[in-house]
């Protein structure tokens, strides 16, 4: 159907606009018709409150009578009894169908059963009319609109979003895309975000910080959490070469310290103020400062332990009976990852088969290659089985940990990413990074083992590479991704779990060695020599022990 439609801009108008209409509907394509103005909802004639715009159509043909036919039904209107509708309906429903039927003088033509509600509706509007006045129902109608407006203006947020605004929404949807948990612990997130803007002070770059704090504490996660600038600094230089502090990792309780009032210490970094203060993997951090840990969160614990150079820090540590407050003095630790030795046996000669000793006690930016440079470095030194240590490694980087397996594996599944739903992707090898997939290997394990420890300790295990010794690791299934905010703050957001190859949830239970250790096994690695090198020494384990299957 084509129309070209006119206007007339006054109610009184004496000349109607033309209406031309050629349509495959009409018998002949050449009628053309007129319409009457449309004057206002509760003004003009009867049919002019009841019908939409296009009001009444006037034959231009044979037809002299003047007389109106008024446009009685659109199609989809008869079939549904949509006479009473609004205007603005009736007129959706004419663009949409572009079809009309039109009826001359009156009602003729229209089916039996319409011609009765039509005939009310028309009685009702007349009745309507005479007893409600025009200037109550304008009166009404204008009050409800100033009503409506006014709430419009009260309730809906502000659309010029400052910059502390756009911050807050940069935190906001980095999480929404990347967090673990879709339902985020049970609430409405888009409502929380439009909460947020309407009531969270943020004039202040500190008060934008505070309420992207408050956002994140209604995810009840302790692993995902807001930086601030320095922090987030920090965490980078703490996975690339050296940090300033005590050597210490520490994490929550777990297993049989869970109910322990305060935060346990993971692992100590050799040769570190903490290490050379005695402090080992389980113990109890009961305060720092004098503030207790009990309701203390990892990362502001982590904050208090980490300060510049030469400063001092008092720690109150927990271990079976014995409680000690110990002063450290802060230092550069160093996080070269990898030390190496070669454990010469007591038979053979000098072209005997050698075993060589690895210890990794980090996941930094290094050390997949700092592994690969000592398994090369020991095999010149016709090294031909292979000891890794990870006691007290608290993890790091996860593509780290994931290079690292590859290393030792010619092929199979390194570990499953899981979300909400199930299964969302696959960690394996084809061999093509492997360096030693052949070597008799294995792998020592603490509960100071923890996060990218487990996920390669699971991976070796699972996939018969490797025997594990040692006690059942600290048991982190999450993982967690670092997001920079355009203001040089970041996030840690939790973006996953992990299951090993046979599809073991490890979260709060660990990697569970093949075999334990004797409880006096040294964790240093001449002392672990000489536990080999000596058949009476109560750490004795010899080469068939270690490597059997």
């Amino acid at each position: 159907m084509e129309a070209l439609l006119g206007s007339s801009h006054s109610p009184s108008a004496s000349v109607s606009p033309s209406f031309i209409i050629t349509s495959s509907y009409t018998r002949n394509p050449t009628i053309a018709f007129k319409v009457l103005s449309w004057n206002s909802l509760y003004s003009g004639s009867n049919n002019s409150r009841l019908y939409p715009p296009i009001l009444c159509l006037k034959k231009s043909g044979n037809d002299n009578s003047g007389s109106c036919s008024p446009l009685c039904y659109i199609e989809q209107m008869c079939r549904n009894r949509m006479f009473s509708q609004p205007n603005w309906r009736h007129s959706k429903i004419f663009i949409d169908k572009q079809r009309l039927l039109v009826i001359q003088n009156g009602l003729p033509f229209l089916p039996r059963k319409f011609k009765t509600s039509f005939r009310k509706t028309v009685k009702h509007s007349e009745i309507f009319r005479n007893i409600v006045p025009d200037i109550f129902v304008r009166s009404c109608i204008g009050l409800m609109l100033v009503m409506a407006v006014n709430a419009a203006v009260v309730k809906a947020p502000s659309f010029a979003l400052t910059e502390e605004n756009l911050l807050f929404l940069e935190a906001w949807r980095t999480i929404d895309r990347a967090y673990i948990d879709k339902t985020f612990n049970g609430q409405s997130w888009f409502r929380y975000r439009e909460d947020a803007l309407r009531n969270e002070p943020m004039n202040t770059r500190q008060e934008t910080y505070a309420a992207i704090k408050k956002m994140i504490a209604t995810l009840d996660d302790p692993f995902t959490r807001f930086l601030e600038p320095e922090k987030f600094k920090s965490l980078r230089s703490g996975t690339q070469n050296a940090l300033t502090g005590v050597g210490l990792s520490i994490g929550y309780p777990t297993g049989k310290t869970e109910s322990a009032p305060g935060l346990v210490v993971v692992s100590a970094s050799p040769g570190g103020p903490a290490n050379r203060a005695g402090i080992s993997s389980g113990d109890i951090i009961l305060k720092i400062d004098s503030t207790s840990t009990e309701n203390m969160g990892i990362y502001d614990a982590a904050e208090r332990l980490q300060g510049p150079e030469g400063s001092g820090v008092e720690l109150t540590v927990h271990r079976g009976s014995e409680t000690r407050n110990l002063q450290l003095i802060r230092e550069k630790v160093s996080l070269n990852p990898v030390k190496s030795r070669i454990c010469k046996l007591p038979t053979g000669g000098d072209d005997a088969p050698q075993i060589g000793y690895i210890k990794l006690s980090t996941f930094n930016q290094n050390a997949s290659g700092a592994v690969r440079e000592a398994i090369e470095a020991l095999r010149k030194n016709n090294v031909n089985a292979f000891v890794l240590d990870l006691r007290d490694n608290s993890g790091g980087l996860f593509p780290e940990g994931v290079e690292i397996a590859k290393i030792w594996l010619n092929k199979g599944v390194i570990v499953y990413i899981c979300d909400s739903r199930g299964v969302r992707d696959i960690y394996d090898t084809d061999g093509s990074n492997v360096v030693a997939a052949s070597e008799p290997l294995a792998v020592l394990v603490n509960k100071g083992t923890a996060s990218a420890s487990e996920i390669l300790a699971g991976a070796l295990k699972d996939n018969k590479r490797a025997q594990l010794f040692g006690e059942p690791t600290y048991g982190k299934g999450k993982i967690q991704s670092v997001f920079q905010l355009s203001d040089g703050s970041g996030l840690a957001v939790t973006v996953a779990r992990y299951e090993t190859p046979a599809h073991n949830d490890i979260d709060k239970v660990g990697v569970i060695p093949d075999h334990p250790l004797p409880a006096s096994f040294p964790k240093d690695d001449e002392s672990f020599c000489n536990c080999l090198l000596n058949p009476a020494s109560a750490c004795h384990l010899n080469r068939v022990e270690l490597f059997s299957k």
